[in-house]
């Protein structure tokens, strides 16, 4: 009899609960730790120090060890790693996370459900189904005719709809398929996200099918600017396949004149579908006081929302959503060793019909629960407070004469720079950094280096933003020779 350990010990089942409750215990002992003791967003350490680390690490030798694993992931992982909870984190779209989300992530992993058919994750089908149902008529569209399916982000989402938006336009053409795929065009403003592009390619459309409608001095797209596009586009023999709104650019927070697009929309003499991307600005579906900024996008044929970042849950959380279900039946499938016909007539809810992924995690349960534990108005508000400490942070910004500041934002994002060099900003947010004091984002407009930050922790203050931006001068005017320091 081998007295070597048997491998399946380590399996999570009715054998082993104990060993699982003291793991996930120490687990969530050490985490807690290192969110108690967190003052710095980042450590600042150097990515060539961390991956001599990381790869002197013996993969062939396990340590045998649950305890010893974790210590030897708290120094490689948990030491080092940027922790966006932290109140001088202002880089990124990423939120802190609340806790009932947490918890729900922690039982989505134990459990192990796949959200492809009914039978590999029951009732977590149905709390998925209730929650694109929510979330359509949080968007204004009927419930009853509308549909969607959770995705991995914003990305894939945009994509998805993209895809349908292909389908749609093409079953409308009597043109060949072939013919009609190299005339679709896609229009969408010159700050959308880049995965309207990325989409368009592995569509297999024109490689200048996507259209670049002009901004305004908001940097939002302009309505007359979109409805010559599309008049071009047509006089030049193209179809015009999809308008794409952004509902919170990811450089600039600024919302798209969405209900002035749908009216052009509407006014096509041939079908053109509406997408919003809304996966930054979706969180204003819950705020009590700015739901309004939203206007329009109950006339889209599609929208893309990421919980991950306005709703405040864990990477990742995202959906498609479309106004009526019937539109998602171009991506639907079905495979006889998994999701036959037969089980589509029968009514089984299997919602690997209509995604791009088969096997899926249960991401919808941490949306639930935290709707169940918090409510939506709970975290509309906490949407609301960064979004008016960005408008605190732009008037501060904008009241001091060593910086210049883009148009403000719709949402949580201010653009800004030093008013020096490009390098002396680029060398402000790299000292920041490697220094341990904040972390803030960078961008290029109009061929200059813009600083940013993205506003999406309440608990940041205006106070520390203030910090942040003394932290900003003193590196950039150091940078610059003397007799152009604007150092106060």
């Amino acid at each position: 009899m081998s007295l070597l350990p048997d491998p399946a010990d380590h399996l999570l089942d009715g054998r082993g609960p104990a060993h699982y409750e003291r793991d996930a215990i120490s687990a969530v002992g050490m985490v807690s730790a290192r969110f108690g003791n967190c003052t710095a967003a980042f450590s600042g350490a150097d990515h060539g120090a961390l991956r001599r680390d990381v790869d002197a690490v013996d993969l062939e030798r396990p340590l045998g060890d649950t305890a010893a694993a974790l210590r030897e992931l708290d120094d490689l992982y948990l030491r080092d790693a940027v922790y966006f909870h932290h109140p001088r984190y202002l880089a990124h779209l990423n939120c802190p996370v609340v806790t009932p989300a947490v918890v729900a992530d922690a039982i989505a992993s134990a459990v192990n459900s796949s959200l492809d058919t009914w039978d590999q994750s029951g009732g977590g089908t149905l709390i998925e189904q209730r929650l694109i149902g929510w979330t359509c008529e949080r968007l204004g569209f009927d419930p009853q005719l509308a549909d969607g399916v959770f995705t991995s982000g914003g990305t894939q989402s945009n994509l998805h709809a993209l895809y349908l938006a292909r389908e749609h336009a093409i079953a409308a053409q009597s043109a060949d398929r072939v013919e009609a795929l190299a005339r679709l065009r896609v229009f969408a403003s010159a700050d959308s996200h880049f995965s309207v592009r990325t989409a368009a390619r592995l569509l297999g459309l024109h490689p200048d099918a996507v259209v670049t409608v002009a901004t305004d001095q908001h940097r939002r797209m302009r309505a007359d600017g979109l409805r010559a596009a599309i008049t071009a586009a047509r006089t030049s023999g193209a179809i015009p396949m999809a308008v794409v709104a952004t509902a919170g650019t990811t450089d600039f927070g600024v919302i798209d004149p969405v209900r002035s697009i749908a009216e052009i929309v509407q006014e096509q003499p041939e079908p053109v579908w509406l997408h919003v991307d809304a996966a930054y600005g979706g969180g204003l579906l819950a705020s009590p006081t700015r739901r309004h900024l939203l206007r329009g996008i109950e006339h889209a044929h599609s929208a893309t929302v990421d919980f991950h970042k306005s709703f405040f849950q864990p990477v990742s959380a995202s959906a498609i959503l479309v106004r009526r279900a019937e539109w998602m039946d171009a991506g639907r499938h079905h495979a006889d060793y998994l999701n036959p016909v037969r089980m589509a007539r029968a009514g089984i809810p299997n919602q690997v019909d209509k995604s791009l992924q088969t096997t899926r995690r249960f991401d919808a349960l941490k949306l639930w629960l935290t709707l169940r534990v918090m409510g939506a108005e709970a975290i509309g508000e906490l949407f609301d407070r960064v979004i008016e400490l960005a408008d605190d942070a732009y008037q501060l910004i904008a009241a001091d004469p060593r910086f210049e500041v883009l148009a403000p934002s719709d949402l949580s994002t201010v653009v800004f720079r030093y008013a020096g060099s490009d390098a002396a900003n680029l060398v402000a947010r790299e000292q920041l950094s490697a220094n341990a004091e904040a972390m803030i984002a960078s961008t290029t407009v109009d061929g200059r280096t813009f600083l940013k930050f993205t506003l999406l922790n309440p608990r940041t203050t205006i106070s520390d933003v203030a910090e942040v931006v003394e932290l900003i001068a003193g590196y950039a005017s150091a940078h610059l020779p003397a007799q152009s320091s604007f150092a106060s």
